[in-house]
C-alpha cells in the first residue's frame, strides 16, 4: 500500500512506527501550525469487524477519558479505501522503551515516572476501563511549557472493567502480563494493570524486566532502599490479593518512596555551600575566584550529566527534574538534550522556578518558537549579553495567578550550542532574571 501524502487537512511527513494492526504517521496540521500523530488501521484488518470495532472503541475510550495523562484523540475518520484512522496527540519525546534501551534510570526518576504512569492508568480505571497491555512502548513522553509529561497510549486491548470476569481470550504482552492474564476466563480487575506497572518500575530501576524467581531490585543495583523493594515487589506479587489494591494506591506508595529517595536538590545544596567556603578562601589568599559564583543563600543545581548548571534563590530550589528535555518544545527538530527544571513546587502552575535546556539547534539565525502565554500582558522585549551568550528576553506580566514569565533564548558565535530558559516568578516579588542568568555555567565547546 502506497504511503499517504494527505489525510484530510493533515500533511503526512514521516512514518513513526508500525505494528501488527496499525501504522502511525507524523503529520503537519498547517491550519493550526502543529504536529499530530495519525494512526491508520492496517489494510488487511480494516474490514475485519472485530478488529475494526476494537480500533473505534480505543478512540472512544480516549476521547471519553480526555485526560492530559493519556494520548488524546482529536479526530476520527476513514480513508477512501475504507481504512479508519485516528488523529492523536504527537508525543515528541519518544517512548519509555527508547529510554530503557540506554539502561536503568536514576532511582528518583524511575519512581516518579512509574507514579505518573499509575496516575494515568487510574484515569482509565475511573472511566471504567482496564488497559490490559501496559508496556514500555505504550508509555510516551511529551514536553508542555518546558515540563516533561508522561502519556499512556495504545488502548487496543482495553476492556470495560464491568465485563472483566467474562474475558475468555488471553491478551497482553509476556513479561508484563499478570499471572491471571495467562488463564482464559481467569477474571481480571485493576490489579492486572498494577502488575504491569510494577514490571515496568522494576525494569526502570534494574535495566531488565522481572523474571520468574526474580530478585528484589536492591539485589541488582546499589542505592535502592528496602522500602522501594517492598513497594515494587508487592505490585508484582503472583497472588493478586497481596498486590496493591489499585493503581492509585500504588502511585501513592511510589510518591512516598520517591520523596524519601536521596535528592539531587539536597546534594547540590550541600555542594554549593562547600563551594562558597572554597571561594572565600581563594579571595582571602588572593587566588582566582570561581566563575559565575553561587550567591549566598542560593542553591546551585545541574542537569543529570552535570553539563549545565545554574543557581536559584533557595526558596525556588525545593524540587528538581534533571533528565533533559525535548527540543521540539521550542520548534526545533525533536531530540533529547541536557536540561533541568527546578522550582518550589513542580506540580504547581504558579510557584516560582525555571526550566533551562541546551540545544545544538539554537544558533544565530535559527529562530526558535518560544511558548506564548494567553491571559498575560507582553512587556517590551530586550536583548542581553551574559556569560558569553547573546540573546533576547521576552517578558510576560500580569498573568493569571499573579505570576510573570521570562522566555530567554541565548546563542553563541561559531555554531556552538545555545540555551533556552523559561523563568517563572511571583508577580509581586523582586525580578531575579538577570541575577539568575549571571550564575549560568556551561561548557564553551
Amino acid at each position: 500500500m502506497q504511503a499517504p501524502t494527505m489525510i484530510g487537512r493533515y500533511r503526512i511527513t514521516e512514518r513513526l512506527g508500525s505494528g501488527a494492526f496499525a501504522t502511525v504517521w507524523l503529520a503537519e496540521d498547517d491550519v493550526l501550525e502543529s504536529q499530530v500523530a495519525i494512526k491508520i488501521l492496517a489494510e488487511n484488518w480494516a474490514h475485519h469487524p472485530d478488529v475494526r470495532a476494537r480500533f473505534e472503541q480505543e478512540a472512544q475510550v480516549l476521547r471519553r477519558a480526555d485526560s492530559e495523562r493519556l494520548v488524546r484523540v482529536h479526530d476520527f475518520g476513514e480513508l477512501p479505501d475504507g481504512r479508519p484512522y485516528q488523529v492523536m496527540t504527537y508525543a515528541a519525546g519518544g517512548t519509555l522503551q527508547d529510554r530503557l534501551e540506554r539502561g536503568p534510570m536514576p532511582v528518583r526518576k524511575a519512581l516518579r515516572t512509574a507514579s505518573d504512569i499509575a496516575h494515568a492508568v487510574s484515569v482509565l480505571h475511573d472511566s471504567g476501563v482496564l488497559h490490559r497491555d501496559l508496556k514500555p512502548s505504550n508509555v510516551l513522553f511529551d514536553t508542555v511549557r518546558g515540563s516533561e509529561r508522561v502519556l499512556v497510549a495504545d488502548l487496543g486491548l482495553a476492556k470495560e472493567i464491568a465485563h472483566a470476569s467474562g474475558f475468555t481470550v488471553v491478551a497482553g504482552t509476556p513479561g508484563y502480563m499478570a499471572p491471571e492474564q495467562h488463564l482464559p476466563g481467569g477474571g481480571l480487575d485493576v490489579r492486572a494493570d498494577v502488575h504491569a506497572i510494577g514490571a515496568m518500575t522494576y525494569q526502570m530501576l534494574t535495566g531488565r524486566p522481572p523474571q520468574v524467581g526474580r530478585a528484589a531490585p536492591s539485589k541488582l543495583r546499589t542505592g535502592i532502599s528496602r522500602e522501594v523493594d517492598r513497594v515494587v515487589m508487592r505490585a508484582l506479587d503472583a497472588d493478586r490479593d497481596r498486590r496493591w489494591p489499585s493503581t492509585a494506591a500504588f502511585a501513592k506508595a511510589l510518591d512516598a518512596s520517591a520523596a524519601a529517595a536521596p535528592s539531587r536538590v539536597l546534594r547540590f545544596l550541600r555542594h554549593s555551600v562547600g563551594m562558597m567556603v572554597a571561594l572565600a578562601l581563594l579571595v582571602f589568599l588572593g587566588g582566582a575566584t570561581f566563575p559565575n559564583p553561587t550567591p549566598q543563600g542560593w542553591v546551585r543545581v545541574a542537569d543529570d550529566s552535570d553539563t549545565l548548571s545554574i543557581a536559584v534563590p533557595a526558596e525556588w530550589g525545593r524540587q528538581l527534574r534533571d533528565s533533559g528535555w525535548n527540543t521540539a518544545a521550542v520548534g526545533m527538530p525533536a531530540g533529547s538534550e541536557e536540561g533541568l527544571q527546578v522550582g518550589a513546587d513542580l506540580s504547581s502552575e504558579t510557584s516560582p522556578g525555571l526550566f533551562a535546556g541546551r540545544s545544538k539547534w539554537l544558533v544565530p539565525g535559527n529562530a526558535a518558537k518560544v511558548p506564548l502565554h494567553p491571559g498575560c500582558d507582553r512587556a517590551s522585549d530586550r536583548t542581553i549579553d551574559v556569560v558569553g551568550f547573546t540573546g533576547r528576553i521576552q517578558r510576560w506580566i500580569d498573568c493569571p495567578g499573579a505570576i510573570s514569565y521570562d522566555e530567554v533564548l541565548l546563542t553563541r558565535a561559531g555554531g556552538k550550542p545555545g540555551l533556552y530558559l523559561q523563568i517563572r516568578q511571583s508577580g509581586g516579588a523582586p525580578d531575579r532574571t538577570d541575577e539568575v542568568l549571571r550564575t549560568l555555567r556551561f561548557p564553551h565547546s
